[in-house]
């Protein structure tokens, strides 16, 4: 009997040892609970971070002032609107632009607004982001056969037919340069299909001549100079340049400049940029084309943020890709000239009188109203 009150086990367990470890291990357990609840996030917390719109605004350059002023007002409107914003910067670099897309993908971007270096090798980094489920906005650059979910520009086709119209009524016989934009920017075409409906019937009655055109990579100053700079040495007659933006149209009036020809060919740009307009007050460039970049990039972030909570697209117009039809929110350019300067580009603050006029004796500024 003794023998069996010693020794009496079940499974070859003391029960008594068995049961300090089930006390043991149950301390263990309700202390990492203890530990797990402190340190987790409450509920609260986890929703708001789901909740939290992050997009990703890719961008082929900084270098030209318009830039500059999309990358501010898209940020700051997405950020009243409670989004984050990831910008990137390709430097006109479409291999750099695309691993700049993988990596705001990576970051779990809700949105991609895509201002797009080629307008075709773009097109990979749109079907990148479909497959991640991310929506795109082609900003500004219309990406070709990759069925953006929004295309918000200008009328690019309107603003080459602003310019032509506005040099060829200044300049209706003579000679013609055409600083056409880079050939990988899907816009230049546009705005070249713009000038070219203009221009054609005064090329066919012979009014107008076009004895040099070009297609300016990256669009370049260096390379825009470099064309107006030899065609006026190789003695060729020039009356009018159409240049595809500002930049390349203060190339061609520093050109004009080198071979003392200031003032004497007309000049147009667009993009409104503070050069440009002081060129026009100078009165060495003829006229330059107003893209309200608020309304832009302004109607972009609220767009953006849309898409990301689910909203759907609307948009009035549509435009063809090459392959999709996709929704197009066009905005109307405006063109800009020395006699509506203060009204168009000081009135809506996009520039300010003083620096516009700095160049310019003080008795000869306007007032702006």
């Amino acid at each position: 009997m003794v023998a069996r009150k010693m020794v009496t086990r079940k499974g070859g367990i003391n029960m008594h040892c068995l049961k300090k470890i089930n006390i043991a291990v149950f301390i263990i357990i309700f202390i990492l609970f203890m530990l797990t609840s402190c340190t987790k996030p409450d509920q609260t917390d986890e929703h708001t971070k789901e909740d939290k719109i992050l997009l990703g605004f890719a961008m082929d350059t900084l270098v030209h002032e318009r830039w500059l002023r999309d990358r501010e007002i898209f940020v700051s409107r997405a950020k009243e609107l409670g989004a984050e914003v990831i910008v990137q910067t390709a430097n006109s670099d479409s291999e750099e632009q695309k691993n700049q897309v993988q990596y705001l993908l990576d970051q779990g971007i809700d949105v991609l607004v895509l201002v797009p270096h080629d307008y075709e090798k773009a097109a990979e980094m749109v079907r990148m982001a479909k497959a991640r489920g991310v929506k795109v906005i082609s900003y500004d650059r219309l990406v070709r056969e990759a069925q953006c979910d929004l295309y918000i520009s200008f009328d690019n086709i309107q603003i080459g037919k602003l310019m032509a119209q506005t040099i060829l009524k200044h300049v209706s016989k003579g000679n013609y340069l055409i600083l056409n934009g880079s050939p990988t920017d899907y816009n230049s075409f546009m705005f070249h299909e713009g000038y070219m409906s203009v221009l054609n019937q005064e090329i066919k009655n012979g009014n107008i001549k076009i004895i040099g055109e070009t297609w300016v990579r990256n669009w370049l100053y260096e390379e825009a100079f470099q064309f107006v700079d030899e065609t006026i040495r190789a003695g060729k007659s020039v009356d009018a340049i159409i240049a595809a933006n500002d930049t390349l149209a203060a190339a061609a009036i520093d050109a004009l400049t080198e071979n003392r020809m200031t003032g004497k060919v007309k000049v147009v740009g667009h993009d409104a940029d503070l050069e440009g307009c002081q060129k026009i007050v100078e009165g060495t460039q003829l006229a330059t084309i107003y893209k309200p970049i608020d309304e832009i990039a302004g109607k972009a972030a609220e767009y953006a943020v849309n898409m990301a909570k689910g909203g759907m697209v609307q948009a009035e117009d549509t435009i063809n890709d090459g392959k999709y039809n996709i929704p197009f929110y066009k905005i109307e350019p405006v063109l800009v000239t020395k006699e509506n300067m203060v009204e168009i580009i000081i009135n809506s603050g996009f520039h300010r009188l003083e620096d516009i006029y700095i160049n310019v004796p003080k008795d000869q500024w306007p007032t702006a109203q």
